[in-house]
């Protein structure tokens, strides 16, 4: 996928209606991507946008808080698609594979935000904004651990414990996304095909039958 620029917003006069707060953070989110951490400055989003510093002011007292709510709404969105999943009567393989597959789909259609969340360790500065954002994924990948805890009490895992499984899945599907996010011109297969493939070739190795 490449990350284009897309033309800036004419400045909105005033009295032109209320500015919503999801404009701002798609702004920032392709600027944050674009140029870093230190290179998105609440001018250049609030320049995106088409409003002036104060108003942007008047939604988010700083970057940091706009970053941590671009990470924090994906975060929450992958949570709830995770939670649906978890409430289905289906067995832990099927668990397991539905949540990875849903993951790698979310990460996928929403490249910004994952870059965000998962790609960009160094991109804020904020303690805050790192331990919050560290939190969501904590619990995330809980809800997923907590499924493949599922596998491990019934003797089905093939090598290691429920922790190191949960870790290896997660890092796999995460290396297929990053590979496509960073390389968007290569041939790849269909991600739904890609996706498949791996996962089969995981879960048959890694849990007995």
């Amino acid at each position: 996928m490449i990350l284009t620029k897309p033309e800036r917003s004419a400045r909105k006069a005033k009295g032109d209606g209320h500015l919503r707060r999801a404009e701002i953070l798609r702004a920032a989110e392709r600027i944050f991507v674009a140029e870093g951490y230190e290179g998105a400055t609440i001018r250049k989003i609030a320049d995106e946008v088409g409003v002036s510093s104060t108003a942007l002011y008047m939604h988010f007292p700083d970057k940091d808080r706009i970053l941590l709510e671009i990470c924090d709404q994906a975060m929450s969105e992958l949570m709830e698609i995770n939670r649906l999943i978890l409430a289905r009567p289906i067995d832990p393989i099927s668990r397991v594979r539905a949540m990875l597959e849903a993951y790698v789909a979310f990460a996928l259609g929403n490249p910004n935000a994952y870059r965000l969340v998962f790609c960009a360790s160094s991109m804020g500065h904020s303690e805050h904004r790192q331990e919050a954002t560290m939190e969501l994924g904590r619990q995330c990948f809980e809800r997923f651990g907590g499924a493949v805890r599922e596998i491990a009490a019934e003797g089905r895992l093939r090598t290691g414990d429920a922790r190191t499984a949960a870790q290896a899945l997660w890092a796999a599907c995460h290396g297929l996304i990053a590979l496509r996010i960073a390389k968007p011109h290569f041939d790849w297969a269909p991600p739904e095909e890609m996706t498949r493939v791996m996962l089969e070739g995981l879960l048959y190795g890694l849990i007995a039958d």
